[in-house]
């Protein structure tokens, strides 16, 4: 088996762009130590420590929708339920390594995964 470095998702609303269209699947990849430490000389990371996570998900977001790059821009721009689905995705891939997370039926205790990378299904 390859050892998998992108993961992709689906937004639970979605960056909505200039011309209106939605743009809710997309690509993050494994962070690396650089994406980690280069946001901290950001000065924008200097002066509000906040806008950390806007540069680093600017780093390891690599494809959003039909867009032709992800910036801060377009991260700077997501709904705050958007934001924070990203954010726990980061976390996820990069700590667990993988966008499965294992759940158990209350009822009958069944035990199984459930893929958070996937569509949540919301239209």
């Amino acid at each position: 088996m390859a050892f998998q470095t992108e993961f992709e998702f689906t937004l639970p609303r979605g960056f909505v762009d200039k011309d209106g269209n939605v743009h809710k699947k997309g690509v993050m990849r494994l962070a690396t130590a650089k994406d980690e430490i280069l946001p901290l000389q950001d000065y924008r990371v200097q002066n509000n420590r906040a806008y950390l996570v806007i540069i680093l998900l600017s780093r390891v977001v690599t494809k959003l929708g039909d867009l032709k790059s992800v910036n801060p821009s377009v991260i700077e721009e997501l709904y705050s339920a958007d934001l924070a689905y990203l954010q726990d995705f980061y976390r996820r891939v990069n700590e667990e390594g993988s966008s499965k997370h294992k759940v158990q039926c209350p009822e009958c205790k069944h035990k199984f995964e459930v893929d958070l990378g996937g569509d949540l299904g919301e239209s």
